[in-house]
């Protein structure tokens, strides 16, 4: 398996550059993380129950899941995004699309249904703790009822009115419950079938269950989900002859390419030659939540602008990487944070040779 050489900074500087003119859509499960921050020092106790009651001084909220390509999309400055998808009508609703409203993302095609709940992370925090240990358990609000056949016609017919205009569409699946999200088997269908009609626009999955359910669209397994390897355990690798030989078949089951994630270590990338992208190596702590999302970003971004698949994959690892050094939060990168961090990556390799 060759390992990418690289790219120069004046081709990162040339597709960056390019970013402002695109068009993105997403596609998908948009969520709403939001955060409550609590003051353990002014905990009480509960005078009918005993139980502590937890002081919340403090709440703040963005768009997650979808939205958090969303976020990434926004920051490194992707000229118009679409978010296509589906919320109830409720608070959480209405926060939800103010924070992707005031991302410059349009939320004409996320359709509301009253009979919905908004998909919402609730994460309760320590204020004084901004590590991962300061996070108290999440409680998540999904629907596990199937999607409705008037709704997935309304997510099918928003893909056909905005593809035309469209240089890249992002199909985010994030919904664990199948068809129980906007990405439902017909939904996935009808994302391959456009894809051969607009053989101009990217197409790009990624998806928590399903992704060996995608054809005729680049698809972003993480390097378990492509040896259908369920459950792994903290410090779990996959080989890499094994990953090569499980790429292999995945391409020919979704006859497009394939991105596939291993963490710190980079990317694995079939466009159809196989090649190693390694990722950043970091010192300090991090949290990779939405490092993905953020890689997914990248990578779409550049791919969008004239990339070829290896480059992009190396874009997104630049992406990722800084958006893991963010603690507790979904974090973003800056078009001018991504130059100084490949000199790093050049560093690393050439240490490393």
């Amino acid at each position: 398996m060759k390992t990418f050489a690289g790219m120069s900074s004046q081709r990162l500087e040339e597709l960056l550059a390019a970013v402002g003119r695109l068009r993105i859509g997403v596609a998908g499960d948009f969520f709403l993380d939001k955060y409550l921050e609590i003051d353990g020092a002014l905990a009480e106790q509960s005078i009918e129950t005993g139980k502590t009651a937890h002081q919340v001084v403090g709440i703040r909220h963005s768009p997650g899941a979808a939205g958090t390509v969303v976020c990434n999309l926004a920051a490194l400055g992707t000229g118009a995004i679409w978010a296509i998808g589906l919320t109830g009508e409720d608070g959480e609703s209405y926060d939800l699309r103010k924070d992707l409203t005031a991302l410059g993302c349009n939320t004409d095609h996320l359709h509301g249904d009253p009979q919905r709940l908004t998909p919402t992370y609730l994460k309760p925090r320590e204020r004084s703790d901004p590590s991962l240990a300061g996070e108290h358990e999440r409680y998540d609000t999904k629907n596990r009822t199937p999607t409705s056949a008037a709704t997935v016609r309304k997510i099918v017919q928003s893909l056909d009115a905005l593809l035309p205009q469209l240089d890249a569409l992002i199909i985010a699946d994030q919904v664990d419950e199948e068809d129980c999200g906007v990405v439902t088997a017909a939904v996935r269908s009808a994302v391959g079938d456009r894809a051969k009609q607009h053989p101009r626009v990217v197409f790009w999955a990624d998806s928590r269950r399903r992704i060996r359910q995608f054809r005729h669209v680049v698809i972003k397994p993480n390097q378990f989900e492509a040896v259908g390897k369920e459950n792994p355990l903290p410090g779990d690798e996959v080989g890499l002859s094994e990953l090569q030989a499980a790429i292999a078949a995945l391409r020919a089951a979704t006859a497009a390419p394939l991105c596939v994630t291993r963490g710190a270590a980079g990317m694995v990338v079939s466009d159809p030659e196989v090649m190693l992208v390694p990722g950043v190596q970091l010192s300090g702590p991090i949290d990779p939540t939405g490092a993905g999302d953020s890689a997914t970003a990248g990578a779409v971004l550049a791919l969008a602008a004239g990339a070829e698949l290896a480059e992009a994959a190396l874009v997104g690892n630049l992406v990722a990487s800084i958006t893991v050094e963010q603690l507790a939060t979904t974090g973003t990168a800056r078009p001018d944070q991504l130059p100084p961090r490949l000199k790093l990556w050049q560093t690393q390799q050439t240490e490393r040779t």
